[in-house]
């Protein structure tokens, strides 16, 4: 059985990693298309259309239609709402700041800001995401992430 597990989280890891790599073509894809339309606002709106179409087509084939219980919207909570606008935010940021940083700077700030919020969210369990307390050894791989950013900056 660990040996499954092994597998299973390393096909996950790896997943993981290539997800990631999406982040900073997307970034740049979206500041391109920044200066195309002479707009971040507009860019950013474009390349959530685009996710939304591409979603929806895969939805009606994955999904066989579209449907859901409208109950739903009575059984959720505030805060599972915030997705979209935090994505709005992210890829607002990302085409805003390439321009100024570049790609790797900020991939790697915005990545930084991802691992600090998620070891507070697995340490209080937020969201109903399990515990995971923050360690010396889970701080001293964000202070490694920060001095990435440092060198990163510098050279």
């Amino acid at each position: 059985m660990a040996k499954r597990k092994w597998i299973v989280t390393s096909v996950c890891l790896l997943w993981g990693i290539a997800a990631g790599m999406a982040s900073p073509v997307q970034t740049a894809v979206n500041a391109r298309l920044h200066i195309a339309v002479g707009s971040p606002l507009v860019a950013a709106l474009l390349s959530f259309t685009s996710g939304t179409l591409l979603l929806l087509l895969v939805t009606l084939i994955a999904d066989r239609g579209f449907r859901f219980n409208r109950r739903f919207f009575h059984q959720t909570y505030w805060w599972q709402w915030l997705g979209g606008p935090l994505g709005v935010i992210f890829v607002l940021s990302n085409i805003l700041l390439l321009p100024l940083l570049g790609s790797a700077l900020t991939v790697v700030a915005i990545l930084c800001g991802q691992m600090m919020i998620a070891l507070i969210i697995d340490h209080f369990g937020w969201f109903g995401v399990p515990c995971h307390k923050i360690n010396w050894q889970r701080l001293a791989g964000l202070a490694l992430m920060v001095a990435g950013i440092i060198l990163i900056q510098h050279f």
